[in-house]
């Protein structure tokens, strides 16, 4: 199961949830990238730059798809690249998480440590972004709203959907 969506849709929490009442192991594919990196997200973003950020995240994507079964959240940015939307629709149920962009900027607030919200602007560029975004997210096997409910409505939502019963 593969969890997509914007940052600050809640892929984490819920995935990590999903996980442990799956009984799967939850992977948090920045974590995956962070450790491969030897350095965090924004030192990536930095010293890099995001091209050679994607690139590492799906090469990461590619191996943890690969390699485990479990509960996968992305990056918001991964389902951007084809050949990652490919990948995920291959190897799993992908669910896409969403949030209106007043409710992801709430919970974002005074976060530090994503550079796509960090420096002048972050309303005006995380708007393009959703924009740009959304045929990508769109292309889900389900998408659910998680603007007014809990990480457990979101989690308890997905199981639903999972044994076939309605949501």
């Amino acid at each position: 199961m593969i969890l997509t969506g914007f940052m600050g849709s809640g892929k984490s929490s819920v995935g990590r949830l999903l996980a442990q009442s799956l009984g799967l192991p939850f992977i948090d594919l920045d974590e995956v990238i962070v450790a491969a990196a030897g350095k965090t997200i924004n030192a990536v973003f930095a010293e890099e730059g995001e091209p050679a950020f994607r690139a590492l995240e799906s090469a990461c994507l590619e191996r943890v798809l690969e390699g485990a079964r479990g509960v996968i959240a992305t990056g918001g940015g991964a389902v951007v690249a084809e050949q990652n939307r490919r990948l995920m629709q291959r190897y799993g149920t992908v669910i896409n998480l969403t949030a209106s962009l007043p409710r992801l900027l709430e919970r974002l607030s005074g976060s530090e440590d994503r550079p796509l919200y960090a420096g002048e602007r972050p309303e005006e560029r995380m708007r393009r972004l959703l924009e740009e975004r959304e045929q990508f997210y769109a292309a889900a096997d389900i998408r659910i709203d998680t603007d007014a409910k809990s990480v457990e409505d979101v989690a308890a939502e997905i199981l639903r959907y999972l044994k076939g019963l309605p949501a």
